[in-house]
């Protein structure tokens, strides 16, 4: 909170003082080399990138216990299922709202433009989040064990690819692992492209263990003897998940496939996330995707 308040604080000091004040070019060496629209705009894509962190370690559990209880009770009202459906739209709009700032903040990427791409990103998270979380608390009626060991285990392997990346975010090594262990944990609930790079297999293998996991969840549901909520709930849901997996990954498909803003880039025509980092890029050291 103290850095999104610092930022805050920066950017519309910064930006008051593009907007509204004569800037000279001949202070100093230094400030000449610095485009003041640029770093207002650096500035707005951190703030973005914190929101987004907040949202995802803060949102993500509040939602699975959303759904949780609503399952254990078996009954709610209309503010619940409101509650419900907003928690899912603000996490999936904050990460849409990243990828929105973050093209704005590099000279090398396409801007995400016109709201047909925005929508079509914006159900692809919203859908194959819904389908996930809904599993998950599956998954956790069934047996909180299992439940919490396979949550230690995806984000395990989230870290694991986030040092074999190499982030290099912070300018400390304590700060550095903090983040590529709240990367590692946003991984659980979603596919970010953390250095900006071609990542059309990791994504392929990413969405192939959802899908696979999703359906092993329900398998076992299926066949276990043990009722642990109301079945007249369970045809429902099971149908939910289904469905939203399978809208989600069409979102997905036709963002990717002819809506991505590189898509227009013939140099690299089956790039999905844009182009390699080069030198000190501010790609190597943000979430993409």
């Amino acid at each position: 909170q103290g850095g999104v308040f610092t930022r805050y604080w920066f950017a519309l000091k910064k930006g008051y003082h593009v907007a509204f004040k004569n800037i000279s070019k001949t202070d100093n060496f230094i400030e000449e080399q610095i485009d003041p629209h640029k770093e207002v705009i650096d500035r707005m894509t951190d703030l973005s990138m914190l929101r987004l962190f907040e949202t995802y370690l803060e949102g993500c559990p509040q939602f699975v216990l959303q759904l949780y209880i609503f399952l254990e009770h078996g009954q709610a009202n209309f503010s619940q299922y409101a509650a419900i459906m907003v928690s899912c739209c603000a996490i999936s709009w904050s990460t849409l709202d990243y990828q929105v700032a973050l093209r704005k903040s590099l000279s090398d990427k396409n801007l995400l433009k016109g709201s047909c791409p925005k929508f079509t990103y914006l159900f692809y998270k919203l859908f194959t989040l819904l389908s996930w979380m809904l599993s998950i608390v599956l998954l956790l009626f069934l047996n909180v064990k299992i439940a919490l060991f396979l949550l230690l285990f995806l984000w395990f392997l989230g870290l694991l690819w986030a040092f074999k990346k190499q982030t290099q975010f912070c300018a400390s090594v304590s700060m550095e692992f903090l983040y590529r262990v709240v990367v590692g944990f946003i991984l659980i609930f979603t596919f970010f492209n953390i250095k900006g790079q071609n990542t059309r297999c990791p994504m392929f293998c990413y969405y192939i263990v959802r899908v696979l996991a999703t359906v092993g969840i329900l398998v076992v549901f299926w066949v276990s003897p043990v009722s642990v909520f109301n079945s007249d709930y369970f045809m429902p849901i099971s149908i939910t998940i289904v469905l939203s997996l399978v809208l989600g990954i069409i979102f997905l498909i036709v963002y990717y496939g002819t809506l991505h803003p590189n898509r227009k880039e013939e140099t690299k025509p089956d790039e999905i996330d844009g182009k390699m980092a080069q030198g000190d890029c501010r790609m190597k050291y943000f979430i993409m995707d």
